[in-house]
């Protein structure tokens, strides 16, 4: 089975791989001794990073607008309802889920439509469970019409992610199910919905990207 990489991984891997390269076979030559646990530990480094930004080959599941599917893969760490300010200024259900390192990363559109909002905010690095964590960390607030509803995806970077990737744009139409993006090393992706919206998940489940459906509209 050949293993697909996203190309938000392309680049740092080739980068990594060529330094660990140059770093063993210098170790070889000066220190041979310490040449074998250095291998071991290139080893177990590379494969980390190589499985953090692997891309698998997953059937695209168009669900339907009146369907919103899973962003991203990963653990349910809330369900609430709360106050979302920066857009709607009312209140929404809040779904988040967390991924862990082990997870696969990229980030996918929950419904079809049309981007009505994309803003980029620089901002903390406080770990992705933390409450203030959706207001005051590295996020990026996308909203998307599906011409009955808007559904709000927020990407939230955590205490290891240090970048967030995001490919849509104002104005923009978008698939379910294609990528929105991807966060390097981290961390959350909330969603906000409806309160008329009926929740199909529980906080603890495992989700997958396009393929657990999170609500129905």
């Amino acid at each position: 089975m050949i293993i697909r990489i996203h190309r938000e991984g392309r680049r740092i891997l080739f980068t990594l791989g060529l330094s660990l390269v140059l770093l063993n076979t210098t170790v070889a030559h000066v220190w041979p001794q310490a040449f074998e646990p250095t291998l071991i530990g290139s080893t177990i480094l590379f494969l980390s990073v190589f499985q953090f930004f692997r891309n698998p080959n997953r059937e695209i599941l168009v669900a339907g607008n009146d369907v919103v599917l899973a962003p991203a893969d990963g653990k349910i760490v809330c369900i609430e309802e709360v106050e979302e300010k920066e857009y709607f200024g009312d209140r929404r259900i809040q779904v988040s889920i967390f991924m862990s390192p082990t997870n696969v990363h990229v980030n996918r559109n929950p419904i079809s439509g049309k981007v009505n909002y994309f803003r980029y905010h620089p901002g903390r690095y406080l770990v992705a469970w933390h409450p203030k964590s959706s207001e005051e960390n590295e996020r990026t607030t996308v909203v998307i019409d599906t011409g009955e509803a808007e559904i709000l995806c927020r990407q939230i970077a955590g205490a290891m992610a240090k970048r967030i990737v995001n490919y849509l744009r104002e104005g923009q139409w978008v698939e379910q199910g294609t990528d929105m993006g991807f966060i390097k090393f981290g961390s959350r992706v909330d969603l906000f919905l409806p309160l008329s919206a009926k929740i199909e998940v529980q906080v603890g489940q495992k989700v997958k990207g396009n393929q657990t459906v999170i609500a129905r509209l």
